[in-house]
């Protein structure tokens, strides 16, 4: 399925304004989408909404599916008459409203939250929750336990719990559903919530004609409820239900070691067994909360890099060939054609190159990985084809302004000025964004740091870094109507609006 052509803005949910800690689905949101509308965007793009876990990276998560309650917002549960103002409005969210202080919400945001369950259960069960449990279940029975023994084990490792339950035996699970029902039970209200809230935000953004572009991580997290609950697609240790391989990137110039990521290795073998089933689930429930899929290290389809399980780096691991147009083709049986942006970023081979174009899905160019030097660049604008999605950077990338004025590379910025016209007078931040507005790609995206025109203090992801990521916000009041009408202007000239 082709894009057609048009652009967009990426900007968390967690970045969102708001007098709370973190941006929610609440009123903040909305207004957020109604300045896409009248800046002519056709795209809102976010980071994953799956509930982060240590590190409070969107991409490191408990679930595949289950969404992240810190974005419920206070004032929709107030509404509903689960919460009074003064049970949150009394609260102090820190004392720097442009940086998200994620151990006061883990603690402030949560007490909120069980107090609004707690007040839940004064009234009988909503047949509409009743109803999301059902349809929600082949994953929500397993997260809720999940999350409630993660709980009774003050949040450790699933990787650390006794064996009877990590390993889960039958006697044991059902001890502990009879135990934790009404921690269970917390759980699941907190999802039915979140997708209730979701849904909603979703279907006022749609009625504007702004489509949602959500990002998957191709990998799940070592300690989640996808390994706990699904062994058999993962390649453990069956007996022990440790990892034999992990995930990461080969030495390269980046990195002497390589990059260790952790994550477990899909076990391709019995998933094809399957018909790609959980693969299949998984594509089905982000379409509930996505328009567009861009689907995180793409290439990993094709071929991954395995790392044998306890090595402190990547040097030892190797290509191992993924299941390539079997997984899309079962995908497609099931759910039809479906907007899906290939994250193709990094070295490709040839066979990568050929198996995502086999697929049909746009690939990505990055205009801040163009400007070595070499015409035949391919993340150059001249080098673009109509089927693909430009980007000034992405989340692991630095600001446009940060980047030209903290790179060490001053050759690269030169080039940069030189190709792109940039101009004090213009702003070197829109005159980057027009680069990628103004060429043959179907889609154009820019962070909306990039349109406020945020120094490197903005950078949301620090790659290979464990601190202060994922931490910045937009100031209130920020997104005005005269900026609003100038993104307008560039989209309109360069024909991607209406």
């Amino acid at each position: 399925m082709r894009m057609k052509r048009g652009s967009g803005i990426i900007m968390h949910i967690a970045s969102l304004p708001g007098k709370y800690g973190i941006g929610t689905f609440g009123k903040e949101a909305y207004e957020f989408a109604d300045f896409l509308k009248k800046a002519g965007q056709r795209y809102w793009q976010i980071l994953p909404l799956g509930q982060t876990s240590y590190g409070d990276s969107p991409y490191q998560s408990f679930s595949a599916f289950a969404g992240n309650p810190y974005f419920i917002d206070f004032d929709i549960l107030e509404k509903d008459g689960l919460l009074n103002k003064n049970d949150y409005n009394q609260i102090s969210w820190g004392d720097n409203s442009e940086v998200i202080d994620y151990g006061l919400i883990f603690t402030e945001k949560m007490k909120v939250l069980r107090l609004a369950y707690e007040n839940s259960k004064k009234n009988n069960k909503p047949e509409d929750l009743k109803s999301f449990e059902e349809i929600e279940a082949s994953w929500l029975d397993d997260y809720a336990l999940f999350m409630s023994v993660k709980a009774e084990f003050n949040l450790e490792s699933s990787q650390t719990w006794d064996d009877n339950i990590r390993l889960r035996k039958e006697k044991t699970l059902k001890i502990k559903k009879e135990q934790l029902t009404d921690e269970i039970e917390y759980w699941k209200f907190l999802q039915y919530e979140f997708f209730k809230q979701w849904k909603n935000l979703k279907d006022y953004v749609n009625k504007l004609e702004i489509e949602i572009i959500g990002d998957i991580p191709i990998y799940v997290a070592e300690d989640s409820s996808d390994l706990w609950s699904n062994p058999k697609i993962f390649l453990l240790d069956q007996k022990t239900l440790k990892p034999i391989k992990i995930a990461g990137c080969p030495p390269d110039a980046f990195s002497e070691t390589g990059q260790l990521w952790g994550n477990p290795i899909y076990n391709w073998k019995y998933l094809n067994k399957t018909g790609y089933r959980w693969w299949v689930d998984r594509i089905k429930q982000s379409l509930k909360l996505y328009d567009v899929l861009r689907i995180d290290h793409f290439r990993g389809f094709e071929a991954y890099w395995a790392i044998p399980y306890g090595d402190t780096t990547a040097k030892n691991g190797e290509w191992v060939k993924g299941p390539e147009m079997k997984l899309f083709d079962a995908i497609k049986e099931e759910l039809g054609d479906i907007n899906i942006i290939a994250e193709d970023l990094g070295l490709l081979t040839e066979e990568t190159i050929s198996f995502r174009k086999k697929t049909g899905f746009p690939g990505m160019k990055v205009l801040a990985f163009a400007f070595s030097g070499e015409s035949e660049n391919p993340y150059l604008p001249h080098n673009y084809e109509q089927n693909c999605v430009a980007y000034t950077g992405t989340h692991d990338n630095d600001t446009a302004r940060g980047w030209i004025e903290t790179t060490g590379n001053k050759a690269e910025v030169e080039n940069a000025i030189e190709y792109l016209k940039l101009t004090e007078e213009e702003g070197y931040n829109w005159g980057t964004i027009r680069g990628i507005w103004g060429s043959v790609a179907n889609t154009s995206i820019a962070l909306m740091q990039d349109f406020l025109n945020l120094g490197n203090e903005a950078r949301i992801n620090f790659p290979s870094t464990m601190e202060n990521n994922w931490c910045w916000r937009a100031k209130d009041g920020v997104f005005t109507n005269e900026l609003a009408n100038k993104i307008y202007i560039l989209t309109r000239i360069y024909g991607r609006c209406e």
